[in-house]
């Protein structure tokens, strides 16, 4: 039974005192957040042929604002110059240090990192660009857009989801929508979402942007999946917001843009992803499609602990207002997955269910192309993992589905060094003292001419960090051998993100970072590497080459940049970005930390984390 019609004022009194009153945030039923700031709540490892190996976990940009423990100790290192605060620190205008664009328009010195950019395929002066914005605390996001190429950004840094309070009882299917849009259906806790992290971008083919992020509230399990879209003409300079539940401010209320919502620790959401059929002769032309993790830790004798992390999709046939039914597609394969069943003996042991972060991408006949890491073999290393998907029917109607075939071996991940940042060894850059999650190592993208596939990623199995590729001619269903795209070597070289331009024949372009080696890198030390490793130097480059004509050539974009430090210290975001235009050119998207701060003991930081972009022909033509 719907239970309220509240009045405006009563709203904000709830917001403020939800989390003392919210079902979950009880100190005898602590949440997945509140667990992983507590430090009870960790990585699970599984023993397997050559030692032990760490099952997927939420991502950084999810934990880093709860594993805070070790902050103390990074902002001892961060020292006041005594000079105080410069002129030039009051605006930000040239803050690209006479080099790039930045992209991110805010004066403070927090951090922005881990971005994502798509371009109009009708105007190649129109970009959107999403990143994690840490400018009001809490990660929240922001969305940045140019029409003119990427030479000038204008930024939208309110969120989305600013209405919506968790309700996913408000979720089930109704007459005027048959969709389920909550994958447990629990009582919600009518908490408004405090964070949102991993963003993405899309465009659909009359130049509808689509944005994603995962949000989530920092002291419960509350969990929400949408996509928002800007319409045609407005070129990402506005996107809709996501409405509250029934009742709470009609008539503006209802599930539009909502893929799924939950409020339980089995179902913890993770990594979004969204991609739009931009074919203009394709048959499905403009449907839009997600796909993101979902983790359950509702395993063990306390009902408390790791069980699973399938990959889960939805598709919108209406321009991301309503959603079908989130299936489960990371389905079975007893001849590429093991130990399905490892921690629930009900689960299929050749399940292909201990998944991170997936990359989607829209073939020219309309088939969706899905790929993911999964964690479903019998050594330390994991394996990228690809599905072929044949979408069918309608979202309005409650008729869609992804269809997804049997998942595929990509190719082989061969793990490489770990830190610990305060919640177990994580992959990492020894250099920076930044995580590397391989959960999120691997892109894709298509050839709109062709409909081939390329997959990129970075892994360890030559002795360093190095960038592959490989492709597919069949839709997914098999892949060319790994083909190493830098050809420098002595690097560590990594967050590769991939697009593919068509102008003068199929030109690949891929963009990375490159860091300096440590001493002993190879091996990593009991307990990790530690924060005193993070001395070398980092740029970011864009390579690219035709087809599999690897290695690459490739171009250094940025100045030599620090580690980041400080409370910054540890993560740059887990992945890049790169979009090509329809003209050929290339924009590249990262994070770095040119920028020192004028006053290192106000800021907690000496380097600051912007975001930068660049417009370049694709090398290698």
């Amino acid at each position: 039974m719907k239970r309220r019609v509240w009045m405006i004022g009563l709203i904000a009194v709830a917001t403020a005192v939800a989390v003392t009153l919210q079902p979950g945030s009880s100190s005898a039923d602590p949440s997945v957040p509140q667990r992983i700031a507590a430090g009870t709540l960790k990585p699970t490892y599984l023993k397997v042929d050559g030692g032990t190996k760490r099952m997927p976990f939420l991502s950084p940009g999810r934990t880093e604002l709860l594993t805070n423990s070790s902050s103390a100790a990074r902002a001892q290192r961060v020292t006041a110059d005594g000079a105080g605060i410069a002129v030039k620190s009051a605006g930000c205008a040239e803050r690209a240090g006479g080099r790039n664009v930045r992209v991110n328009q805010d004066c403070t010195y927090r951090r922005q990192a881990e971005e994502h950019i798509a371009a109009d395929p009708n105007n190649p002066g129109n970009l959107v660009a999403g990143m994690n914005d840490s400018l009001v605390g809490w990660n929240r996001t922001s969305i940045d857009f140019s029409v003119d190429g990427g030479r000038h950004w204008g930024a939208i840094s309110t969120a989305p989801f600013g209405y919506r309070l968790n309700d996913p009882e408000d979720l089930l299917p109704t007459a005027a929508d048959p969709n389920r849009h909550t994958i447990r259906g629990d009582a919600g806790s009518l908490h408004s979402y405090d964070a949102c992290s991993d963003p993405y971008v899309a465009a659909d083919s009359r130049g509808r942007f689509f944005y994603t992020c995962v949000g989530f509230d920092i002291a419960s399990n509350d969990s929400l999946a949408f996509v928002v879209p800007s319409p045609p003409g407005a070129k990402g300079s506005y996107f809709d917001q996501v409405p509250p539940p029934s009742g709470v401010l009609p008539p503006y209320t209802g599930r539009e843009h909502i893929v799924a919502e939950d409020n339980s620790a089995a179902a913890s959401y993770d990594a979004p992803k969204v991609a739009a059929d931009h074919f203009v002769h394709s048959p499905r032309r403009d449907n839009v499609y997600f796909t993101w993790t979902v983790f359950n830790f509702s395993c063990g004798p306390a009902h408390d602990e790791f069980c699973e992390s399938p990959v889960w999709g939805s598709m919108s046939t209406d321009h991301g207002f309503t959603w079908s039914t989130p299936e489960m597609i990371s389905g079975v394969n007893p001849a590429v997955c093991t130990l399905g069943n490892a921690f629930d003996p009900d689960l299929d042991p050749g399940s292909c269910n201990f998944d991170g972060h997936s990359d989607l991408t829209v073939r020219p006949n309309g088939e969706l192309a899905v790929t993911f890491i999964g964690q479903n073999t019998p050594t330390q290393n994991p394996q990228i993992l690809g599905l072929r998907c044949h979408p069918a029917g309608s979202s309005t109607a409650g008729t869609a589905h992804l269809n997804c075939g049997t998942p595929r071996k990509v190719a082989d991940y061969v793990t490489g060094p770990s830190c610990d940042f305060g919640g177990g060894l994580e992959q990492c850059i020894p250099g920076v003292y930044i995580r590397a999650p391989f959960e999120t190592a691997q892109r894709l993208s298509v050839d709109e001419r062709t409909g081939d596939l390329y997959n990129t990623w970075y892994d360890y199995r030559l002795g360093e960090f190095d960038v592959f590729v490989t492709r597919s001619t069949d839709g997914g269903t098999t892949w060319s051998p790994p083909r190493l795209v830098n050809p420098d070597r002595g690097t560590d070289h990594y967050f590769s993100a991939i697009d593919v331009g068509e102008n003068h024949g199929t030109q690949v372009a891929i963009s990375y970072y490159r860091t300096g080696r440590v001493p002993g890198e190879n091996v990593t030390p009991p307990g990790g590497f530690g924060p005193g490793v993070a001395t070398k130097m980092s740029d970011y480059v864009l390579s690219g080459g035709r087809g599999q004509a690897t290695p690459y050539r490739f171009e250094v974009l940025s100045p030599k940049f620090p580690p980041p430090d400080g409370i910054q210290a540890g993560f740059n975001g887990d992945y890049s970005g790169i979009t090509v235009d329809r003209n050929g050119i290339a924009h590249p998207v990262w994070s770095d930390t040119r920028n020192r701060t004028p006053n290192p003991a106000f800021d907690k930081v000496t380097v600051d984390e912007d975001v930068f972009t660049a417009a370049r022909p694709i090398p290698g033509r």
